[in-house]
């Protein structure tokens, strides 16, 4: 309401009104609330009242300052190790090797499968303390509950007769370490965990027990048309398949002759009509040595079922994994209608693995036979600092040292394709294998060099797990593997069964610096000769014993190198990054297949 009085209009007094207040004077009153804020704790020591509500009511950047204050002082290599046990710790929890359906219905078994095997009296009667000698005597080491005696010879293993004799016919009259301890394990039904350096004789631990479960089941009921399997390998590449295949078949057929049932065993890799498979899964077969990628294919297409089988081997478990086949192996185990058998087997063999194992196998006794990943004592290892453009002419240089036959390993394929043809142009009698070729070229590679008509195989990493070739005096190593453990497999190839063997390796400024350090720990805990471009490298190594100490791993707890720990490993980095690719690849709609090496 407005009032007119002598040409002015005076407004009357609203209760709303706010007064203008000037940006000067705002400031000023911001800045006086602020230094009354500040000025808060001396009221408070002048009222008591508000010092006991404030007393009562810390705030939360009180308390956080508190709890840091209390906690005890943590020492760097303290710390250090925590953050390693937690980097073990996710790797583990994130993969367990359980089918989809046992983890859905929570289903757990809590005793093993026992076979009913016995080892004779006398052995059974063996003091604990007589056990640890002999195992101490073989350099075996052994963990887990009611662990079995080791034997001293196959016959008291009770094996049949062309069995025993088979194995006198090949040269093998007393048991390797690992056999030693490693069969009494696997006849009597136990899991397993099978750690020993590459030509140890692992293969006899898992195919002679397999053999006898296949010959149980046949004699208490003949296996029927379209049944089987009873025992199941599954190998990485196809190579270890067809190896492992061919030395079950070295004793079936004198089992045969000698009046025993027909066992039947099936090679089940991929680069091979799958009819010709199909027809042998038709008659019944009681023993499959198996690649991931074409075991899955005939599982899902029905053509092959896992309902009687009862005794599975991962050989070369850790590669599998690291190949990625991972989740083709669960998928494999989905097939799987009541409890089993597992063995792993490996020459390398991390706590990660070994996690990872445990989490599926019953009651598993590891049995260890040297360290995990360490190189065979059998080999001299000589390390060479060669430039990346004179390698191929060295390379020629290198193959004099010795006599054929001689193994050449490179990182890719190129590389393998080069060298091969340069070999051949100068002369020498070579052949090459690798994932890009087809099944029948790697077949013959294999086989003509295995049979001395050719002198020199080159070749990936496809070659250097588990393949046994009689006699290599000489491996070569043209590329520095970037994985240690590759290093390990490699040169495993040479200096087998007792023999000794030589191994060259090309090192330059194209390797990091963490693979040197892993090369050179390796070549001091063999008692090698290390050369001077290695003993110059700067150690951290040497700086954090007392990490290895307090931790109780020695190097990296993830792929076993002794140069760096966990948190350098290249291993590591590489599995990530291939990680991260996968899911991208996912993401953008291009294919997810990957093709079986």
């Amino acid at each position: 309401m407005s009032i007119a009085a002598g040409g002015f209009t005076v407004m009357e007094a609203e209760d709303d009104y706010v007064e203008y207040v000037p940006v000067a004077k705002r400031r000023a009153l911001e800045a006086q609330k602020i230094l009354q804020r500040k000025g808060k704790s001396s009221s408070l020591e002048e009222d008591p009242e508000k010092a006991k509500l404030a007393e009562a009511k810390p705030s939360l950047l009180v308390k956080a300052t508190q709890l840091k204050r209390d906690q005890p002082e943590i020492s760097p290599t303290e710390q250090m190790v925590q953050q390693e046990k937690e980097m073990i710790e996710h790797l583990s929890d994130r993969k367990t090797l359980m089918s989809v359906r046992e983890l859905a219905k929570g289903i757990t078994y809590s005793e093993p499968l026992l076979t009913g095997w016995k080892p004779p009296l006398p052995i059974r009667r063996m003091s604990r303390k007589q056990c640890d000698l002999i195992r101490k005597q073989w350099h075996i080491i052994v963990d887990g509950e009611d662990i079995l005696p080791p034997i001293k010879n196959f016959k008291d293993m009770r094996f049949p007769d062309p069995i025993l004799k088979m194995l006198k016919a090949k040269g093998i009259v007393q048991p390797t370490p690992i056999q030693v301890q490693g069969l009494p394990v696997v006849l009597a039904g136990r899991d397993m965990i099978g750690i020993a350096f590459t030509g140890s004789g692992k293969t006899l631990v898992f195919v002679l027990p397999m053999i006898m479960v296949a010959l149980q089941e046949e004699m208490m009921m003949p296996i029927a048309h379209g049944e089987g399997p009873f025992g199941l390998i599954v190998c990485p590449s196809r190579e270890l398949a067809r190896q492992t295949y061919e030395v079950i078949e070295q004793f079936l057929v004198p089992m045969r002759e000698a009046g025993y049932p027909e066992l039947r065993a099936l090679l089940c890799i991929g680069g091979v009509d799958m009819r010709s498979q199909v027809e042998v899964v038709r008659k019944g077969v009681h023993i499959v040595v198996a690649t991931p990628g074409r075991l899955k294919d005939m599982l899902a297409k029905k053509k092959m079922n896992l309902d009687n089988c009862r005794y599975l081997t991962l050989d070369e478990a850790d590669r599998l994994v690291d190949l990625g086949f991972e989740d083709d192996i669960r998928e494999v185990f989905d097939h799987f209608k009541a409890q089993r058998q597992t063995l792993l087997f490996s020459a390398t063999m991390p706590t990660k693995i070994q996690n990872f194992a445990r989490s599926a196998l019953v009651k598993p006794i590891t049995v260890n036979v040297g360290r995990a990943g360490a190189a065979n004592l059998d080999v001299i290892q000589e390390v060479e600092y060669v430039k990346q453009e004179a390698k191929i002419v060295y390379l020629l240089e290198c193959l004099q040292k010795t006599p054929p036959p001689v193994l050449i390993f490179c990182e890719n394929k190129a590389d393998v394709d080069d060298i091969h043809e340069y070999l051949l142009l100068k002369g020498v009698e070579a052949v090459a294998i690798h994932g890009g070729k087809d099944q029948e070229e790697r077949e013959y590679a294999i086989s003509s060099f295995k049979a001395g008509k050719k002198d020199v195989l080159v070749a990936t990493d496809v070659a250097s797990k588990g393949l046994d070739f009689p006699d290599i005096q000489h491996v070569i190593n043209y590329d520095m593997p970037a994985e240690i453990e590759n290093y390990v497999h490699r040169i495993g190839r040479t200096g087998r069964c007792g023999k000794t063997g030589i191994a060259t390796t090309f090192i330059n400024k194209n390797q990091s610096e963490t693979t040197l350090l892993d090369l050179k720990h390796l070549l001091q805990e063999a008692k090698q000769r290390i050369p001077p471009v290695l003993a110059e490298l700067n150690d951290p190594m040497e700086d954090i014993e007392a990490i290895a100490s307090a931790s109780g791993v020695k190097g990296c707890a993830y792929c076993g190198g002794l140069g760096h720990r966990i948190r350098d490993c290249p291993k590591l980095e590489h599995q990530k990054s291939m990680q991260i690719a996968s899911s991208r690849r996912d993401y953008f709609g291009s294919g997810g297949y990957r093709g079986e090496i």
